[in-house]
């Protein structure tokens, strides 16, 4: 599949990030991995990553590195992922070193898998040789696609804080 590009977030992505936005917000689905886009009324708010997530989460704060899933064939912006680097306690026990959302009019797609794929040649030049994906117990897609590009289960931890809707987020390793 090589449908989708992973591209660092531009001005020229703005107005096809924020219908991402919008979309994700009229189905009431989380936002996971995109790097608080949920919070910012306009692009330009986004692209602050770091001051503003550092702002949020104050000591728990991990530099990430976001990307945008963009379709080829016409530039629509399908999915956001981002890598979380070093991990925190927090990261190593419910969140993990990526996350990703697919807009919901995309999923069911192969979009997820791709996304990820793409990113881990990434993450190896950045000095991983492994990294952790956390999903919640009942999302059957996500475990998939982790399952697909070589994740392997490590344990369930209760969700505490909450993440998730089956009380338990599954740990999974992939080797770099």
């Amino acid at each position: 599949m090589n449908d989708i590009i992973l591209a660092r977030p531009a001005a020229e992505h703005a107005e096809r990030v924020m219908d991402f936005r919008a979309e994700l917000l009229r189905s009431g689905d989380g936002f996971d991995g995109c790097a608080g886009l949920e919070d910012c009324a306009t692009f330009e708010e986004w692209l602050d990553f770091e001051a503003r997530l550092r702002a949020k989460y104050g000591a728990g704060y991990v530099p990430s590195d976001v990307f945008l899933a963009v379709r080829v064939s016409d530039g629509r912006v399908v999915g956001v992922i981002d890598f979380r680097h070093p991990l925190t306690d927090f990261l190593l026990s419910f969140g993990g070193n990526i996350g990703y959302t697919v807009r919901p009019t995309e999923r069911r797609k192969g979009y997820a898998s791709e996304m990820l794929r793409l990113l881990l040649p990434f993450c190896r030049e950045a000095g991983e040789t492994r990294v952790l994906l956390t999903c919640d117990r009942g999302n059957e897609a996500s475990r998939r696609t982790i399952v697909k590009n070589g994740g392997v289960l490590e344990n369930e931890v209760p969700d505490e804080p909450g993440l998730g809707r089956s009380g338990f987020i599954q740990r999974y390793w992939i080797a770099l």
